[in-house]
């Protein structure tokens, strides 16, 4: 599996790409630390809100993480037609490689009522090798 993504569900693209921080880890005391960053683009006609994000994140073990929280870096970033929001964040893990996946709830905001929908985030692995592909989408 490659350290990079590229989903679309409704128009909405969310690509990702992982890197191992070594500075940030003790593989002595069983601790890595991967950063990730996050392109979001709105390929739709109709604005988004990013409202919640839930991570599934699975160790080399097999030890399975569900992490829900509210939006993003505490944000909660609408997200205009043909436009992009991107950050970074980042996954402590105890095993050198992993893999990571999720959603992301949002719903359109150009009309009362619209209902929520979820946004795929494709898995991407976390892996002290990397895949060599860059650090670019």
């Amino acid at each position: 599996m490659k350290c990079s993504s590229d989903a679309t569900t409704l128009g909405i693209r969310v690509q990702v790409r992982s890197l191992y921080i070594e500075g940030r880890s003790q593989p002595s005391k069983g601790q890595y630390f991967f950063a990730y960053r996050i392109r979001i683009t709105n390929n739709s006609d109709r604005p988004v809100q990013l409202l919640r994000r839930h991570w599934i994140i699975t160790d080399a073990k097999g030890k399975t993480e569900n992490v829900w929280g509210v939006g993003v870096i505490g944000e909660q970033p609408v997200i205009l037609p043909r436009t992009a929001f991107e950050y970074s964040s980042a996954c402590p893990l105890c095993t050198p490689n992993g893999r990571m996946e999720g959603d992301f709830e949002m719903k359109h905001i150009d009309k009362a009522g619209s209902p929520t929908f979820n946004v795929a985030i494709a898995p991407f692995s976390l892996s002290i090798l990397g895949d060599g592909s860059g650090d670019a989408f």
